[in-house]
């Protein structure tokens, strides 16, 4: 029988401490531009909507959702949900969150390539991470035979996700350089406005990146296992 804890899960610490600043830092640059409003006075469900309207998504529903930082686009519905916090809320964080999400409605209006990748492996994407886990746990109790084998798949599921997390990062990044230029070339904040709206967008990409890095180096930790063979 082989044991969970392994060496090599030393290769998660990285990740883990990233993940926990880039949260950190999330949510002093959300906070702190909660409290300070967009000078158009416009709500972020009124920026969103502005922006969709503007690029010919007047059809494109703009809806609340509850929770906090639940803010999304969804490709199925081609709709844009916004939390309560966002959709009502007429402050610079809001008014950039809503703008980040209306960015990825403009990606898929515009055929972005690596959005639609992203949106065709999301299923498998789902089916991966909860399959993993179980498959690379189940090997480590059968153990002999059984073991290479199943970390091996497990390996290759993990992959998906992984490859989902590296798409990910360009794509939300890049919904990001669509919100701020759209914000500026509309009116929807003025230019000094435009470096508090980059502080929370980059610090949103930021756990992105965190989740990226840890998602290659848990990828690199089943490696290791897989070629060590280690029983204990």
């Amino acid at each position: 029988m082989y044991w969970y804890w392994t060496p090599w899960d030393i290769l998660l610490i990285p990740g883990l401490l990233l993940g926990i600043y880039a949260q950190i830092k999330l949510t002093a640059a959300y906070n702190k531009y909660l409290q300070v409003g967009a000078r158009s006075g416009l709500s972020g469900a009124e920026a969103a909507r502005e922006i969709l309207d503007r690029n010919g998504l007047t059809n494109m529903p703009v809806e609340e959702i509850p929770g906090r930082l639940t803010d999304h686009f969804d490709p199925i519905k081609k709709a844009l949900f916004l939390s309560s916090e966002n959709f009502h809320g007429r402050s610079l964080s809001a008014v950039g969150v809503a703008a980040h999400e209306s960015g990825h409605a403009l990606q898929q209006k515009a055929g972005y390539a690596l959005f639609n990748f992203r949106m065709l492996i999301a299923p498998a994407t789902q089916f991966a991470s909860y399959a993993w886990m179980g498959i690379f746990v189940l090997g480590m109790i059968l153990g002999g035979a059984f073991f290479r084998p199943m970390i091996h798949i497990a390996i290759g599921i993990f992959a998906v996700i992984t490859l989902f997390q590296v798409v990910t990062l360009p794509v939300e990044y890049d919904a990001s350089s669509r919100a701020k230029k759209q914000l500026v070339a509309l009116g929807l904040v003025q230019p000094d406005e435009a470096p508090a709206i980059s502080k929370v967008l980059d610090a949103a990409a930021m756990t992105y990146v965190a989740a990226m890095l840890g998602a290659v180096l848990q990828l690199l930790r089943l490696i290791m296992i897989a070629n060590g063979d280690r029983r204990r």
